[in-house]
């Protein structure tokens, strides 16, 4: 009788433990640095569950932030018969205060997961500072209190991110660059896989301008679905700056309406159908491009 008690007394906390426990176990590859992260992502945002971080196919951690979080990666790869298909990086989370630029790089991700074609190459960075993002009070910065969208290099025609900072940025602290150019863990990611995985485009989530902005010599897109070209302008030591100046890769930054708020359903998939159709139509044009003029074209 008191054993029956005992355990009666006890079960709805043994069935929460076996369910949490279920929960972490559900995916193919369990990684338990990639569980720890997504629990925590699960924690922090209410759009974002545990369950659904974890559905998603990342792969076992190669990078980890200062505090040693997991680096998110997901890749979805080409078609075996589509070998020059363009390769997108897709980055969420540059910045931890900017919630809804995680929560939408996931919703893309549950896009992409239903409806994969093989037509392109993508990889997934849905959550670049996760300690920025995962701290009782997320921040901009990273755990060494550094700006990692300035912590990139800079193009020689522009002056060093340290003097931007300290002259035209009056040494504000959220947009601290570090003492030296790729001196965080997390913007060497980007760093690495710009060499390795070799991107045609890369795209970059933010907030709260409600905006798009564009660093590349290529026809921009003109809107992906409520947001319409403005662009910002080129900031030292920024992804949009390194990207295109310093690698010649074209950047898209999507800066969403609020940090803290999430688009309409409607919106987020009208972003995501709008960047899918432009670069259809770019990849679609080099091809173009390329055959009608025997190679002399390089878009």
């Amino acid at each position: 009788m008191i054993f029956r008690f005992f355990f009666g007394a006890l079960a709805p906390l043994f069935w929460f433990s076996l369910s949490l426990f279920s929960t972490v176990s559900s995916a193919d590859t369990l990684y338990s640095d990639v569980a720890r992260v997504c629990q925590q992502v699960g924690r922090k945002l209410a759009s974002v569950s545990t369950k659904e971080c974890l559905s998603n196919p990342f792969s076992k951690p190669r990078y980890y932030s200062v505090n040693g979080r997991a680096i998110l990666e997901a890749s979805f790869p080409a078609s075996d018969d589509n070998k020059d298909a363009p390769r997108i990086l897709f980055i969420g989370g540059i910045h931890g205060d900017e919630y809804s630029s995680v929560s939408v790089t996931f919703k893309w991700l549950n896009t992409l997961q239903r409806h994969h074609s093989g037509s392109f190459d993508w990889h997934f960075l849905p959550v670049l500072n996760p300690d920025g993002l995962l701290q009782r009070k997320s921040t901009r910065v990273n755990a060494n209190k550094v700006d990692l969208n300035r912590n990139f290099l800079p193009a020689p025609e522009f002056p060093e991110p340290l003097v931007h900072w300290q002259k035209q940025a009056k040494k504000r602290l959220r947009y601290y660059p570090g003492h030296e150019p790729l001196s965080e863990p997390e913007s060497r990611v980007i760093h690495e896989l710009i060499d390795s995985y070799k991107p045609t485009v890369i795209v970059s989530v933010h907030a709260p301008h409600g905006i798009l902005d564009f660093d590349g010599g290529i026809q921009a897109p003109r809107k992906l679905g409520p947001l319409h070209l403005r662009q910002l302008g080129t900031y030292p030591g920024s992804l949009g700056n390194y990207g295109w100046f310093m690698k010649g890769i074209p950047v898209v930054t999507i800066e969403l309406p609020y940090a803290g708020i999430m688009p309409k359903p409607r919106d987020i998939d009208k972003m995501w159908t709008d960047l899918v159709s432009w670069l259809k139509y770019k990849a679609k044009r080099k091809a173009g491009a390329v055959a009608t003029a025997d190679n002399a074209v390089i878009e």
